[in-house]
């Protein structure tokens, strides 16, 4: 696992965040999936069916996505604002967003783009790729959109859950 010097490394002095960025720890899995299922009800949960919601609730609390956590091949950084955690991103298969929630009073503060950049510059220097995808969903495609992602196919629903494919180029 990377360590947080590898993060943090080029940051622009100048930014201004409301938080520190690093990986994530042992002990930041629980409050961050708590505060990812609180900011999906709000507001991802209003697009999706209860399936959708079953379905999401079920790999936010999978054990065996923990264990891969654990065991470093399900990365995940961390926005945190003293002692709480207010935003996550997290990678699978290298190049692909799994996660990138920020609490609800962090929204358009730059946390969801600082998280984004931390990861891209990851993939392309510690992992040699030249894009990233994700799977976004209703409510964050025009976010995903102001940063450069394109949508690669139209919106699928896969298991209740809502999701449109982007990629962007690194």
């Amino acid at each position: 696992m990377a360590s947080e010097k590898d993060v943090t490394s080029g940051m622009n002095p100048i930014e201004k965040l409301p938080c520190e960025i690093r990986w994530a720890k042992v002990d930041d899995w629980k409050p961050a999936m708590m505060m990812v299922w609180k900011t999906f009800m709000k507001f991802e949960s209003p697009d999706y069916s209860q399936k959708g919601i079953k379905e999401f609730f079920e790999f936010i609390t999978d054990d065996d996505i923990y264990k891969a956590f654990l065991k470093g091949t399900y990365r995940m950084m961390v926005a945190v604002d003293g002692d709480r955690i207010i935003g996550v991103c997290s990678l699978r298969n290298i190049n692909v967003i799994s996660l990138l929630f920020v609490d609800e009073e962090y929204h358009r503060q730059g946390v969801g783009r600082a998280l984004l950049e931390r990861f891209e510059k990851h993939v392309k220097e510690k992992e040699g790729e030249y894009f990233i995808k994700v799977n976004a969903a209703p409510y964050a495609v025009g976010f995903y959109e102001k940063l450069g992602f394109t949508a690669t196919a139209a919106e699928q629903d896969k298991g209740g859950i809502r999701i449109t494919p982007m990629e962007k180029v690194l």
